[in-house]
């Protein structure tokens, strides 16, 4: 096909509102250098990293929950998730489906034509494994929210799929977060897991893929979404604030805390682990600041593991997830890109259940 020389993109020009994304109707088209894939996006997924980069929470300078508004603490000096200053503008966007459309130089033509999802982990192909070499898709390169992206071949999987391209664009970041969590926690049929905001998009992934791997699964969120969530094959289900979270977990054994909430409610998490349990955390969208005691970590023997950059066999895993039919999407709604504003604004009320995608 003939790739126009310029897009519909929303790019993102700071740390700051939402005034910081800026909409362009000719925004260079992206070409596709060696070794990268050029994508027409159908549909792009939003996640709480493009919030987080977006308003500076990562800087350690910030103590509140995401809020998705501006912080008055944080300059574009300050470090995106990895540690270190993001570049702008910046197209940000990473739970791409699409087709790739052109190739660059030491690609295989024959790619061109696939479906794809993108495995957001950018690794140093000459240490896959090393994490501080690791960056993330649309925070150090340019991403998805755009009419076309380029991306490195390796990490635009290809996808045999009924699914619709915006059902698609739910799995990337949340599921692999999610199976990124579970893997790191060793979560198996002997575990029962309790899942903190299970109805947001990492925790509704985290029920699928624990209760997949057999595990006895307790969602906590609101009520007005418990029939939601048990659809996803929660075992049994609490409130967000369930009050006396020991008291109302008293006949359970919880083995496993997979918490991406954080907060005030933090150390009744830590508080209702067995013996031997482990916690795994990938974010804390309700506060991260929390009160630790240590005499309940060492004095338990409990495991604390954080997971950001997955293991490189979690992707492929998920696609074959996937394609099997053993997870499913939880497509919350569908936004045009020109509307990510609104998109996002819905994203941090937390509203909905599932995942919120945004098509050009």
């Amino acid at each position: 096909m003939i790739v126009p020389k310029t897009m519909k993109a929303m790019v993102t020009t700071g740390h700051g509102d939402f005034d910081k994304l800026a909409w362009h109707e000719d925004w260079p088209v992206p070409s596709a250098g060696p070794g990268d894939v050029l994508v027409r996006v159908g549909a792009c997924g939003l996640n709480n990293t493009d919030i987080n980069t977006r308003t500076g929470w990562y800087s350690k300078a910030v103590s509140e929950a995401t809020t998705g508004g501006a912080y008055e603490e944080v300059g574009n000096d300050d470090p995106s998730w990895g540690g270190a200053a993001i570049t702008f503008p910046r197209i940000q966007g990473a739970d791409i489906c699409g087709e790739i459309i052109a190739v660059g130089e030491g690609v295989d033509a024959g790619r061109i034509g696939e479906r794809v999802i993108t495995d957001n982990w950018l690794r140093d192909p000459a240490a896959p494994l090393d994490k501080t070499r690791t960056g993330y898709y649309g925070s150090e390169r340019d991403g998805g929210f755009a009419e076309y992206a380029t991306i490195p071949s390796q990490n635009a999987l290809a996808i045999r799929s009924s699914l619709s391209d915006a059902e698609l664009a739910t799995f990337s970041c949340s599921y692999s977060t999610a199976e990124g969590m579970l893997t790191r926690a060793g979560v198996t049929a002997d575990d029962t897991v309790l899942v903190p905001g299970a109805s947001g998009g990492v925790g509704g992934a985290v029920v699928q893929l624990a209760r997949l791997r057999g595990a006895r699964v307790i969602g906590m969120a609101s009520e007005a979404k418990h029939k939601d969530v048990a659809a996803l094959g929660a075992d049994r289900l609490l409130p967000r604030d369930p009050g006396d979270l020991s008291e109302a977990l008293a006949d359970e054994t919880v083995t496993v805390v997979a918490d991406v909430v954080g907060g005030v409610i933090w150390p009744a998490l830590i508080d209702v682990l067995a013996r031997g349990g482990r916690y795994t955390c990938s974010g804390a969208i309700a506060g991260p600041m929390v009160d630790f005691d240590l005499r309940t970590f060492y004095l338990r023997d409990l495991t604390f593991t954080g997971s950001t950059v997955i293991d490189p066999e979690v992707m492929p895993r998920l696609v074959g997830y996937i394609e099997a039919g053993k997870v499913r999407p939880v497509l919350a709604a569908t936004y045009d890109l020109a509307d990510l504003h609104d998109a996002q604004r819905a994203f941090i009320a937390k509203a909905h259940t599932g995942n919120i995608v945004v098509c050009p």
